[in-house]
């Protein structure tokens, strides 16, 4: 076989040999080395890569990012969309801003907290002396501003204070229990007053008595050997034509007729209730450290006095023994060293106010009529649900516990007897219980009541305690809410004469008060002291709203008579309006339970700090 191929044309493939010299190959391959290893820049390189067609084409531009190359073009697009985004955003927010908005209202205030405005309002139309300018009572003004310093055996300045009701008497014994009720719903529930912006009335209030008591006996002194039980007469002697604070009609910034002073030497009842009011108030202040110490240093002097001098405040037969009788000072002594020690922290208080002589003395192991019923007179029942406070949250532990733990079964029973289940107490048709056994003026023993339950209640929460037992029976602490609720509810109008017995409260509520200042007009003129007598006896309604005024009540039968004369329907009190301020704060709001801690301000560590780790080994 041939070793030439054939041509396609016919003629033979040959391969030719090169026909080129070695020196025409060197010439060749004599070229620039160093161009061979230069880097081509991108134009260059798409002149090598172009195709045929790319030769009159535009070329593109890229930006280096560092982590990415993107077209230039593409940057700017994106660059501007975003730019372009961020104002209109920017100018959408700012119409957004500029078109009012409509606010959802907030809800309105449940019954208990619109009541618990107006109940605080009687306190300011209570006020005896000079009123500050914010006393928001129109119709009152500046009165009895010669007290204390018209009586020559006095003769020092008891200007000041609060009238007890509906005349111009200044009693001591019921006035200071109100204040100890005030300051103790404001230790519980400062929260909740804040929250309704009544927390610096409450206090204003509450320092209003309390600089009063200082008034009342040497505050300064360590040891006293007398104490003011009140200023003013309401001598009720028959066919007595003496002109005093009961016989006469007339508004308190029109008296003028001699405003007695009676001073007591012997009443541990009085001076023991005057020492937990200011101890009390002691915690409310607490923020401001002088007249805490002020209040404090009163109350020592105070309960010193009581401890020293035994004896009944209304011993005889002086007005206090007719209208605020106190059956015994031994509640006192136990009410008032719970306060002592805390607001002290002086634990000699607390051993007392657990001894069970004195427990015994007060009437703490035997049951009774009144046993359960708290009031001006009997302080028992609230000191038991304060010492069972203590025990709930810091259990002191021995010496103290056995008593604690009595006092803490004896609420829990008092607690039961409140239910209607167990019949301890008979209740009107209408479901109001009868805590007095259908006496008049029921209305400040339900109230005082309802806020036992209600603290109590809150206590078990507080304590993570869902209820507690009543002999075999566990009861929630919703039943005890449900008391205080239902009760509180019949005062505000649930009953059958839907009738509100909280003055400005509802559309139906009595008009014809027993209050001089509220029955007779402020017009200008002077009406002496028989000169009321027609605004007494008139059955127009009274000119001057009290608002906020808890009157007496109904009667156990439901009924109610708004006649002006007859006090035991119509009159309001202070210690009835404290009790009810107290159960109105409690009830009010959603959740914001007591404060567990402000109420053991003053009180020390209830056990020793541990010691101190040992120092490092060294060897």
């Amino acid at each position: 076989m041939s070793m030439y191929g054939r041509d396609p044309w016919g003629g033979p493939l040959e391969i030719c040999p090169d026909s080129g010299t070695d020196d025409d190959r060197s010439r060749n391959l004599d070229i620039d080395r160093g161009a061979l290893s230069r880097t081509l820049d991108e134009t260059q390189q798409s002149w090598l890569l172009a195709g045929p067609g790319d030769q009159g084409r535009k070329k593109k531009k890229y930006v280096d990012i560092g982590c990415l190359v993107v077209s230039r073009k593409l940057l700017i697009w994106t660059l501007g969309v975003l730019l372009a985004a961020a104002v209109f955003a920017g100018v959408v927010a700012g119409i957004a801003k500029a078109i009012p908005r409509r606010h959802r209202p907030p809800p309105p205030p449940d019954d208990y907290t619109v009541a618990l405005h107006k109940a605080l309002m009687f306190f300011n139309a209570q006020r005896s002396g000079k009123l500050p300018k914010h006393n928001n009572v129109p119709w009152r003004g500046n009165s009895c501003m010669k007290d204390g310093l018209s009586d020559l055996a006095v003769r020092r300045s008891l200007v000041g204070g609060y009238y007890d009701a509906g005349g111009a008497v200044k009693f001591n014994f019921p006035g200071a229990f109100s204040m100890t009720l005030l300051s103790w719903s404001v230790i519980e529930y400062s929260t909740k007053y804040d929250a309704v912006g009544e927390l610096g009335h409450v206090r204003d209030i509450i320092k209003w008595g309390a600089d009063y008591f200082l008034k009342t006996f040497n505050s300064t002194a360590d040891s006293i050997d007398r104490v003011v039980a009140q200023v003013g007469s309401a001598a009720t002697s028959p066919g007595s034509t003496q002109p005093n604070d009961h016989y006469c009609w007339m508004r308190p910034e029109d008296i003028d007729y001699p405003r007695p002073v009676v001073e007591c030497h012997a009443c541990s009842d009085l001076a023991a209730e005057m020492a937990a009011a200011l101890a009390a108030a002691s915690i409310v202040f607490k923020d401001n450290k002088a007249y805490s110490q002020k209040l404090v240093h009163g109350a020592t002097t105070l309960f010193q006095f009581a401890r020293d001098r035994r004896g009944r405040y209304s011993a005889g037969g002086s007005d206090a023994a007719k209208l605020y009788n106190s059956t015994s000072y031994w509640d006192e002594f136990v009410w008032g060293s719970s306060w002592m020690y805390l607001a002290t922290g002086n634990s000699s208080y607390l051993t007392l106010a657990t001894n069970p002589k004195l427990a015994k003395h007060a009437g703490a192991f035997w049951g009774g009529p009144d046993y359960g019923v708290f009031s001006w007179d009997n302080k028992l029942t609230g000191a038991q649900v304060l010492l069972s406070r203590l025990r709930l949250f810091l259990s002191p532990g021995y010496p103290y516990e056995e008593m604690l733990r009595t006092f803490h079964n004896q609420t829990s029973i008092i607690m039961c007897s409140y239910l209607p289940i167990f019949k301890s107490f008979n209740r009107t048709k209408g479901g109001l219980i009868q805590l007095n056994h259908g006496k008049p003026h029921a209305l400040q023993y339900v109230v005082n009541a309802a806020f036992l339950a209600s603290v109590f209640s809150d206590y078990l929460e507080a304590a993570d305690t869902p209820g507690w037992y009543c002999g075999p029976h566990f009861y929630s602490i919703e039943v005890l809410r449900s008391f205080a609720r239902t009760q509180i509810d019949y005062i505000l109008g649930k009953n059958p004469l839907k009738m509100s017995y909280v003055v400005g409260f509802g559309n139906h509520y009595p008009k014809h008060v027993h209050h001089r200042g509220a029955s007779i007009p402020k017009n200008g003129v002077h009406y002496g002291c028989k000169g009321g007598w027609k605004w007494r006896d008139t059955k127009k309604p009274n000119p001057n709203m009290i608002v906020g005024a808890m009157v007496a009540g109904p009667d156990h039968h439901d009924g109610f008579k708004d006649v002006r004369k007859n006090y035991n329907y119509t009159e309001a009190t202070l210690a009835g309006n404290a009790g009810l301020v107290a159960a109105l704060v409690a009830l009010s709001g959603e959740g914001n339970g007591v404060d567990k801690n402000a109420m053991f301000s003053a009180v020390p560590p209830m056990f020793p700090s541990p010691p101190p780790p040992p120092a490092p080994w060294k060897p």
